[in-house]
C-alpha cells in the first residue's frame, strides 16, 4: 500500500551534514593558519637570508577579522550561490501556463513532503536531469526539457519528489557552500603553478650577466619557495575539501531516493526514471555535458556520465569518488523497497 505520510527526517544524513558543516567552516580557518605557520617559519627564514639579519616579528591575522572574512564569505555563498548555479546552467523561470502539469506536481508533492512549495525552473536541453538548490523556504527545483520529454507522469513525480527530499534534508544549500574551498584552493594552486612555470620559462630565455647575480638568485629563491609552498598547501586543502564534498554528495543521493519513495509511495517509479536517464545519458553530446556541468554536477539527480572532459577538469573521477553512487546500485535499493512494500 502506498505510503502517503510526510517525509521523515533522515537522521543519519543530518548527522553527516552536521559533521560536514563543521568541516566546511573549519577548513578555511585551518588553511589561513597553515599559511601563517609557513610564513612564520619558512617566510621569516627567507627574510633573514635575504637581509642578513635576525627577524623577531611574526606574521599575524586578527582572529575577529578572519572570522568576519571566512564566515562572511560562506554566508555570501549560501545566499547567492544558488543563483549563480542557476545562471551557469541557463535555468529559466516558468509559469503555470507554460508547464501546468509540472507546476501542479511540484505543488502537490511539496504538500505531501511538508515543505514550502519551491520555485520551478526549466533548462532547455536534451540532457535529461534535474536538481534543487536553496533551502526549504527559498528553494528552486530545476528540470530539463529532455527529462520532461523522456519520463512519464509517475516517473516525473518521483524525480520531483527526489529533489524535494534534498530541500527537506537541507543538503542542497550545504553542497553549494561546501564547493567554495575546493574552488578557492584550486585557483590558488593554478596561480602558483603559473607563476613558477613563467619564472622557469623566463630563466630559460635569459642571457643576462653582470654583477646582479645575487639579486637574481634572491628573486628566484623567493618566487620558487613561495610558489612551491602555496601549491603544496593549496593542494592538501583542496584534496580534503573535495573529499568532504564528494562523500556527502554520494550519501545524500541514497537519502533523497528513500525520501522520494516515501513521498510518492512508489520506489519503482524512481527506479524506472533512473534507468531511463542512465540509458539516455551516453547519447548526450560531450559539449552539452560540459556546458551543463557549470560546477553543479554533484547536485544533479543522475551523474553526467560518458564524459570526455580534458585535463582542465576540476576534479578527476579517476582519483576521487564519483559525485553519485552507481545508478545500478540506487535502482537495486529502490527495487528492494518496492518488493518489500508488496509483501
Amino acid at each position: 500500500m502506498p505510503l502517503r505520510t510526510p517525509l521523515a527526517p533522515e537522521r543519519e544524513l543530518q548527522l553527516r551534514i552536521a559533521v560536514a558543516v563543521v568541516l566546511v567552516v573549519a577548513l578555511p580557518f585551518a588553511l589561513v593558519h597553515t599559511f601563517l605557520y609557513v610564513l612564520n617559519t619558512v617566510g621569516i627564514a627567507m627574510l633573514e637570508w635575504i637581509t642578513g639579519r635576525a627577524w623577531y616579528g611574526r606574521f599575524y591575522v586578527d582572529p575577529a577579522l578572519l572570522a568576519v572574512v571566512v564566515l562572511g564569505g560562506l554566508a555570501l555563498q549560501y545566499r547567492y550561490g544558488p543563483g549563480m548555479i542557476l545562471g551557469s546552467v541557463g535555468a529559466r523561470s516558468t509559469d503555470e501556463s507554460e508547464y501546468p502539469e509540472l507546476h501542479a506536481a511540484v505543488t502537490r508533492l511539496a504538500q505531501q513532503a511538508n515543505v514550502p512549495t519551491p520555485a520551478v525552473r526549466v533548462v532547455d536541453t536534451d540532457l535529461p536531469n534535474a536538481f534543487a538548490v536553496g533551502t526549504p523556504g527559498r528553494g528552486t527545483v530545476v528540470v530539463s526539457t529532455g527529462l520532461l520529454d523522456l519520463l512519464d507522469e509517475d516517473e516525473r513525480d518521483a524525480v520531483v519528489a527526489h529533489e524535494l527530499a534534498h530541500l527537506k534534508n537541507r543538503d542542497s544549500s550545504l553542497m553549494t557552500v561546501a564547493w567554495v574551498l575546493p574552488a578557492v584552493t584550486f585557483y590558488l594552486a593554478i596561480a602558483a603553478y603559473t607563476v613558477l612555470a613563467g619564472l622557469f620559462r623566463a630563466l630559460g630565455n635569459s642571457h643576462s650577466g653582470g654583477n646582479d647575480g645575487r639579486g637574481l638568485a634572491v628573486v628566484v629563491a623567493v618566487v620558487v619557495v613561495s610558489g612551491v609552498v602555496t601549491l603544496s598547501v593549496s593542494a592538501v586543502f583542496w584534496v580534503a575539501s573535495v573529499l568532504v564534498h564528494r562523500v556527502l554528495s554520494r550519501y545524500r543521493e541514497f537519502a533523497a531516493d528513500r525520501g522520494a519513495a516515501e513521498i510518492t509511495g512508489s520506489p519503482a517509479a524512481l527506479a524506472s526514471a533512473l534507468g531511463k536517464i542512465d540509458d539516455t545519458m551516453p547519447s548526450v553530446p560531450d559539449e552539452d555535458l560540459r556546458r551543463y556541468d557549470g560546477g553543479a554536477e554533484a547536485l544533479y539527480l543522475a551523474p553526467l556520465e560518458s564524459r570526455s572532459f580534458d585535463s582542465h577538469e576540476l576534479v578527476s573521477t579517476d582519483v576521487f569518488p564519483d559525485t553519485h553512487p552507481p545508478t545500478a546500485e540506487r535502482i537495486d535499493h529502490l527495487q528492494e523497497m518496492a518488493a518489500a512494500e508488496e509483501t
